[in-house]
């Protein structure tokens, strides 16, 4: 897959905030846009079953070598701590949609996409409070809102490299998630200092609906 797909959605981004008679993009869900054909997002599976575990998958779209790796299940959450997080995670990917004159959502029972850089950060929170005390989850949603979207995204990079199915939830970086958000106020020992950066790195980047706004969270 060439760089220039790659930074589609940022072009996309750009485009449509170039000025005050510029359209907003299509989009669906929490910023999957429309325009696109399969794209590599992020699905949180909602079942109707009120006290049904909630699936995050990550849709690799027309990245995946082929369909039976289309989909890997990432975490599965239990109602509780779904619901523990579900409010303050739909507040925070809203408030970076209208940032950008995108279509707000809500979590609704389906699938629900969500984008693919806003689904990584989704994981790194889901993975901390899946084995938590639901008694440290709010503290773990303060932590998680006080990283930058750069360096949930570094942390999901670290994760997702070992431990990142949803059979890893007790083992390695998850552990570390787990402890690191759930137990500190602070999230200094988790920061990507010095971190190299790569090619898709860079291009995550450019996608400027990411940027963070602390007075928006």
């Amino acid at each position: 897959m060439g760089l220039a797909h790659r930074n589609i959605e940022g072009t996309a981004m750009k485009q449509s905030n170039n000025g005050p008679d510029s359209q907003p993009r299509p989009t669906e869900g929490f910023g999957v846009p429309l325009t696109e054909t399969n794209p590599h997002c992020f699905l949180v599976r909602v079942p109707k079953n009120n006290k049904g575990a909630v699936e995050i998958v990550e849709n690799l779209g027309v990245q995946a070598k082929d369909n039976s790796s289309e989909e890997i299940v990432r975490v599965i959450l239990d109602r509780p701590r779904w619901t523990a997080i579900r409010q303050e995670v739909q507040r925070i990917f809203n408030n970076r949609l209208k940032e950008h004159k995108l279509t707000t959502s809500r979590w609704k029972v389906g699938d629900n996409p969500v984008d693919r850089l806003l689904g990584k950060e989704l994981c790194v929170l889901a993975w901390a409070v899946e084995r938590m005390d639901e008694d440290n989850i709010p503290v773990a949603v303060r932590n998680w809102m006080a990283f930058r979207p750069e360096e949930r995204w570094w942390l999901f990079s670290m994760t997702a490299m070992s431990t990142g199915l949803a059979h890893d939830d007790d083992r390695g970086w998850r552990v570390a998630l787990r402890h690191a958000l759930g137990d500190v106020a602070q999230h200094d020992l988790f920061k990507p200092r010095g971190v190299t950066k790569r090619a898709d790195d860079r291009s995550e980047q450019s996608f400027d609906l990411f940027s963070h706004n602390p007075t928006k969270e």
